[in-house]
């Protein structure tokens, strides 16, 4: 009878267990994948492609695109390092995820790589470039770019050589960079250079911007060369607007915050840069972070700017990201909305009371047999 008895606790707590282990790698795990395969690429709109650009070769393949921003790795300085271990756990797995599910071409990360890199020191900033690419590791036929952010090397006016060769070289990333793929130009900007004032970051800046917008102008001019196809400009801070009031996307800013007005150089580039870069690249399609919500305007007729949230619970109770389909002729863009936090520790909370009635049931069952053979036992 003892040992009957212990064989059942035994058995009680290995059922247990496995149940415990089967939930959380449904929660920690296979969610991700019920979540990201639900998104994907959308089809190319042939009545939107430009007709000045020569169509793609049918043996041309589209070049498959994932947007992040404002990652925010914390440092030393914030948050509870359990928060730190959650947040950064999350990001990997939807990352991980969307390469195994989505299998991009480039990824692109827009800046805000790291929360605390401009008060770090050079051992922390270091290990945290470490951590980036373990967490964000790409597949061997996918490249991943990055541009920084306020928090990566501080506002304009705390950037430094240092704080900036610092970033540029950890990272392997100018403070501007054209990379074309198949016919597609991504032009990657420094925010922070962008203020005109001639700093040491900011004229080379602008140099760089016009050499390629030159290179632009000598393929239409030239007829020997097919016509340039508008690039796709990519920074951390969003062109200038007044505010997120205009904004309608369902990760949108919460409303108590979305008349708030942005500060110009702070929330946004200001209006000048803003035009500037308008002027002289004339991109087709925009796409930035920095406010950790999501966005979109229109400049100018045709060039659409999409603000993307962050990629870290931290700072967006239900965080997306942006997958693109780009030929020199067109492009189309969706949104992947991420697991939302709530509903994972919905998921816990519900898994671990339905195994504990299960176990309570399954031991008042236990008893309920006993009772009735000992009660049978008596009669006889």
């Amino acid at each position: 009878m003892l040992r009957t008895k212990r064989q059942f606790y035994k058995q009680f707590l290995i059922v247990g267990f496995v149940a415990v282990i089967c939930l959380v790698i449904f929660c920690e795990y296979i969610f991700y994948y019920v979540v990201l395969v639900q998104c994907g690429y959308s089809t190319l709109n042939p009545y939107k492609s430009d007709p000045s650009i020569p169509p793609p070769k049918p043996e041309e393949r589209p070049v498959k695109v994932m947007f992040i921003a404002d990652t925010h790795l914390l440092g030393s300085r914030n948050g509870h390092w359990f928060d730190k271990l959650r947040r950064e756990w999350q990001m990997h797995r939807v990352f991980q995820t969307s390469m195994s599910l989505h299998k991009p071409d480039i990824v692109f990360v827009l800046g805000d790589l790291f929360d605390e890199g401009l008060w770090s020191n050079s051992v922390e900033f270091n290990s945290t470039i470490q951590r980036f690419h373990s967490l964000f590791a790409v597949p061997e036929n996918t490249f991943l770019y990055v541009v920084p952010g306020n928090h990566d090397m501080g506002f304009h006016y705390w950037v430094t050589p240092y704080l900036s060769n610092r970033f540029v070289h950890g990272m392997k990333t100018p403070n501007v960079r054209r990379i074309s793929v198949r016919g597609n130009h991504f032009v990657l900007t420094n925010s922070m250079a962008l203020e005109g004032d001639g700093c040491f970051i900011c004229r080379p800046v602008e140099d760089a911007l016009n050499e390629i917008a030159n290179v632009g102008a000598h393929c239409d001019k030239n007829t020997t060369i097919k016509r340039y196809s508008r690039p796709i400009l990519l920074q951390h801070y969003p062109m200038y607007r007044e505010s997120d009031a205009l904004c309608a996307e369902a990760d949108q800013a919460p409303d108590d915050i979305k008349s708030i007005k942005f500060r110009e150089r702070w929330e946004c580039l200001s209006k000048e840069a803003s035009e500037q870069l308008l002027d002289i690249l004339n991109p087709r399609f925009i796409v930035d972070g920095h406010t950790h919500h999501g966005c979109r305007k229109i400049h100018r007729k045709d060039t659409l700017e999409i603000t993307i949230p962050s990629f870290s619970w931290r700072n967006k109770r239900n965080p997306s990201f942006l997958l693109g389909v780009f030929t020199p002729d067109n492009y189309a863009v969706s949104k992947c909305y991420m697991p939302v936090e709530t509903t994972v520790i919905s998921m816990y909370i519900f898994g671990a009371v339905s195994i504990v009635i299960y176990l309570i049931l399954k031991s008042k069952r236990r008893n309920f047999n006993l009772s009735m053979k000992f009660h049978n036992f008596a009669q006889l």
